[in-house]
């Protein structure tokens, strides 16, 4: 009868399919913690599809350093095998990618050094909101455009300037959306007041302004009232529109009685010259 070995050694077992293992010609890892001196690094820097090797390293080279060292090109090239120009390009492609910031400022004794930012996270925070893979770009802050033009009045009177003035300040009290800073207030004062001129009453401008107002939140209300005041100016009051005077009539052609000389009237007879001597005559 046939007894069994228990030292014989078991069947051996099928490999599990995309393991990582060294038979399988991937790569395996062999990882310590570290406890001291590292430096981390984000994946969006060191698997980065446009960077090359070389700006790739440097990269890490220059956040592994310490506040204060120094990055320049000639340095950089002293350190590494690359020359200057290779350094150079390569910190360029790290501009362009938010990695490096690179600014000249002036510094005493009319010397200008160059300032360098190291961003280990573009478009994370600070000033910088250059592009990195899987994130969307921030919006970059941009100054507000300036306000629409508006109307002039023809004698803007102190006491007419004031007016308009008080108008605007009050137009919260209607709707509190139109809400206006000091410098809004300054740059359409002028508007209403040409409105004013013209004999509109406050009520009418106050009208003019708040009403069908979109619903939605005003992002700046100022703006809306500068289109308005310019694209809604009313005529100025007839008084107040110089009236040419109608042309004078032009008398047909006529042959004179006295001399048969040609000239202008309304009606057959004599010309200036043969009336002038009539009346010498008589």
């Amino acid at each position: 009868m046939d007894i069994q070995n228990p030292s014989a050694p078991s069947r051996a077992r099928s490999r599990i399919t995309g393991k990582n293992h060294p038979h399988a010609g991937g790569l395996v890892h062999d990882n310590a913690r570290h406890t001291a001196r590292f430096t981390v690094i984000g994946n969006h820097l060191a698997q980065h599809p446009e960077l090359s090797a070389l700006a790739i390293g440097l990269a890490v080279h220059i956040q592994s350093l310490p506040s204060g060292a120094r990055v320049d090109i000639k340095t950089l090239a002293a350190r590494f095998p690359e020359g200057t120009t290779r350094i150079a390009a390569a910190l360029r492609e790290l501009e362009t990618h938010g990695y490096l910031r690179r600014t000249r400022e002036r510094a005493g004794h009319g010397r200008i050094v160059t300032r360098t930012v190291s961003c280990n996270q573009p478009g994370h925070g600070g000033d910088d909101d250059s592009p990195r893979p899987g994130r969307t770009p921030r919006p970059r802050k941009t100054s507000p455009k300036p306000l629409p033009p508006v109307p002039r009045p023809s004698c803007p009177s102190p006491t007419l300037i004031k007016q308009a003035t008080d108008l605007l300040s009050d137009l919260h009290r209607h709707d509190r959306r139109v809400l206006l800073s000091e410098g809004d207030t300054a740059h359409l004062a002028p508007g209403v007041a040409a409105w004013l001129e013209r004999d509109v009453t406050p009520a009418a401008v106050r009208e003019v302004l708040t009403t069908d107002l979109p619903r939605e939140r005003l992002c700046r209300p100022a703006a809306l009232l500068a289109h308005r005041l310019a694209a809604q100016l009313p005529l100025p009051p007839p008084f107040r529109t110089p009236v040419s005077p109608p042309p004078a009539a032009r008398h047909p052609l006529r042959n004179c009685d006295g001399c048969d000389r040609a000239f202008r009237a309304p009606a057959p007879g004599r010309c200036r010259g043969c009336r002038s001597d009539l009346l010498e005559a008589a």
